[in-house]
């Protein structure tokens, strides 16, 4: 198993659930999200910018 740092731009929800699926959902496309933390919002582009830490298996 491997631990990536990863970023992501994720589209700013109005509901904070459906902000946490949306950046799950993202962060998943990479791998297992071990942990994360929005680092910015940008209110012009209505984005917020994610940085996580995921896991990869080895097959």
């Amino acid at each position: 198993m491997t631990t990536h740092f990863i970023t992501a731009e994720v589209k700013l929800q109005e509901n904070p659930l459906k902000l946490q699926k949306e950046i799950e959902a993202e962060l998943e496309k990479q791998g297992e999200p071990l942990r994360w933390a929005i680092t910015e919002v940008d209110t012009e582009k209505h984005t917020v910018h994610v940085e996580g830490i995921i896991t990869n298996s080895n097959k």
